[in-house]
C-alpha cells in the first residue's frame, strides 16, 4: 500500500507492505525511491558538513556547496542510508497506526544509493484485545466481621507493647526474653549459621528448629548445657536436613515481662480513651476498616482474573520478559530480609536450578500481570476513562506525603517519568473501581 512521508516539510510517497507475523510481531517491508533518497542526502550532507576542514573555513561553517565535494562517498552513503531508514520506521508505524513496544530489528533487503533503498523492520507490538463481558462477572464481596477473640488478640499484642522488662535469677519459662550465646556442631565439628553470641531469644517464638527454645526452659542465668537435636527433613540448608547436631549453649540472662492489668489506666494510655469499653469499640472498629479493605481488595483481583480469563489478550515476549526482571528482583530483596539466598529457596522448593525457577514460577507470574494491565487499559479505553490534571496532581500529592522526610525521594516525583508511571497507576484504579461497581449487586 502507499502512505505519504512528511520529511523535513516535504511529502512524498513511501511504499510501505505490512505482515502480521504473529499476534505480538509484525514486520513492515519499507520502499523508498531516488526522491526521497535525494531528500534524505541533503539531511546526511549537513549533518557530515560539520565535521569536514576546508582550508580557508571554521571547521562548522563550511558551506554546503562546498562541503558536499569534500565529504567521503562511502560515509555520505551510509548517512543517507541511516538517515532514512530512522525517518522512514518512524512514520511508517506510526501511519499504520501501530503501537511498537520496542526498538524496531531493521534488515535492509537492497540498496542502490541515489536509486532505491528497500528494507524490513520487525517489531513487537501492543496486542488487540478482545474483551470478554465484563459487566457480567460472577465475584463477590467476602461479608467480613469481628469477633471478640481478633479483639482479645489486639490487646494482648498492646498489652506485651506496654510490657516491663526485668533481669530475673529464676529458671526461665516459656515468653522469657533471654540472651545466649551457642555453638552447633555436627559429628563435633562446627557448622556455618550454628555460631553466635549475646544472641536475643524470647522463648516460644519458635525462631529455631523445634526442640532448641524448649530445651533452654528450667535452666538458670550462667548455665551451660548441651542441647541435642535432629534439623526437620525438610530444613532449606540441604547440608542439613534431618542432621543430628549438637548446639553448647550458655544462658547469659533472663527478662521478665511485667504485664499491665486491663484496666481504664490501660485504656488511657493506649490513646484517647477513658475506659477499656472505648478503647475495645475503636479496636473493633480498625479491625473492621482493615478487613473490609482486604476484603475489597480480594474483590478486586478476583474481578480482574475473571475478565482475565474471560477475554483473549496475546502476550508479548518484551512485556514478559520485563515483568519477570521486576519480580526477581523483588524476590530478592525480600529472600534478603528473610535471612535466605536464592540456593536455600530453590532447595526448599524442589527447582533443580535458578533457570527452571523462572521458567515456571517467576513466568507464570509474569505473564498474568501483563494479562491484567492489558486487559485493564483496553477496559480504560474502551469505557474512556480518564485522569484529570487535578486527579493527578493530587494523586502525586498523596505520594509526596507519604515521603516528607526525604527530600530525595521527592525530588523524583518532578520527574515528567515518575509522574507518567503515577498517571498510569491512577487510571488503573479507576478503571479497576469502575469494574467492581458494574459487578457489584447492591
Amino acid at each position: 500500500m502507499k502512505t505519504e512521508n512528511l520529511y523535513h516539510g516535504i511529502i512524498v510517497p513511501m511504499k510501505t507492505s505490512v505482515k502480521n507475523i504473529s499476534d505480538t510481531l509484525v514486520e513492515l517491508t519499507i520502499t523508498l525511491d531516488a526522491e526521497q533518497l535525494a531528500i534524505a542526502a541533503k539531511v546526511a550532507t549537513t549533518k557530515l558538513a560539520k565535521d569536514v576542514k576546508v582550508p580557508g573555513f571554521r571547521k562548522g561553517k563550511v558551506p554546503a556547496s562546498v562541503a558536499s565535494k569534500n565529504i567521503d562517498p562511502k560515509a555520505l552513503e551510509e548517512q543517507t542510508m541511516d538517515d532514512a531508514i530512522s525517518k522512514a520506521v518512524a512514520e511508517a508505524f506510526t501511519e499504520q497506526a501501530i503501537q511498537v513496544l520496542d526498538r524496531p530489528a531493521v534488515e535492509v533487503k537492497k540498496y542502490v544509493p541515489g536509486e532505491t533503498l528497500e528494507f524490513t523492520a520487525e517489531a513487537e507490538v501492543l496486542p488487540k484485545i478482545k474483551l470478554g463481558n465484563y459487566k457480567k462477572l460472577k465475584a463477590e464481596k467476602i461479608k467480613v466481621a469481628i469477633d471478640a477473640k481478633d479483639i482479645d488478640e489486639t490487646i494482648e499484642r498492646m498489652r506485651h507493647g506496654f510490657a516491663e522488662h526485668k533481669d530475673v535469677k529464676r529458671a526461665a519459662k516459656d515468653g522469657d526474653e533471654t540472651v545466649i550465646d551457642f555453638v552447633g556442631k555436627r559429628d563435633g565439628v562446627a557448622f556455618d549459621g550454628g555460631t553466635a553470641t549475646d544472641y536475643g531469644l524470647t522463648l516460644g517464638s519458635n525462631q529455631f528448629i523445634p526442640g532448641f527454645e524448649e530445651a533452654i526452659v528450667g535452666h538458670k542465668p550462667g548455665e551451660t548445657f548441651d542441647i541435642e537435636l535432629t534439623f526437620p527433613k525438610d530444613y532449606h540448608a540441604a547440608d542439613l536436613k534431618g542432621a543430628k547436631v549438637t548446639f553448647t549453649t550458655t544462658l547469659k540472662s533472663i527478662k521478665e515481662a511485667k504485664l499491665p492489668a486491663l484496666d481504664d489506666k490501660f485504656a488511657a494510655k493506649s490513646g484517647p480513651f477513658k475506659t477499656m469499653t472505648e478503647l475495645k469499640a475503636d479496636i473493633k472498629r480498625e479491625l473492621l476498616a482493615q478487613k473490609e479493605r482486604e476484603a475489597t481488595e480480594k474483590l478486586k483481583d478476583n474481578l480482574v482474573q475473571q475478565l482475565v480469563a474471560a477475554s483473549d489478550i496475546p502476550v508479548p515476549e518484551i512485556l514478559v520478559k520485563d515483568q519477570m526482571q521486576s519480580i526477581e528482583r523483588d524476590f530478592m530483596q525480600n529472600l534478603a530480609y528473610q535471612g535466605m539466598n536464592i540456593e536455600q529457596y530453590l532447595e526448599t522448593k524442589g527447582f533443580a536450578d535458578k533457570e527452571s525457577w523462572l521458567d515456571t514460577e517467576v513466568r507464570d507470574a509474569a505473564v498474568n500481570r501483563v494479562k491484567a494491565g492489558l486487559v485493564l487499559a483496553e477496559l480504560s479505553k474502551v469505557e474512556k476513562i480518564s485522569a484529570t490534571s487535578d486527579e493527578l496532581a493530587s494523586h502525586i500529592d498523596l505520594y509526596r506525603t507519604q515521603y516528607a522526610t526525604n527530600p530525595e525521594a521527592l525530588k523524583q516525583f518532578e520527574q515528567p517519568e515518575v509522574q507518567r508511571d503515577i498517571a498510569n497507576r491512577l487510571l488503573t484504579e479507576k478503571t479497576v473501581d469502575l469494574l467492581v461497581k458494574l459487578n457489584t449487586r447492591e
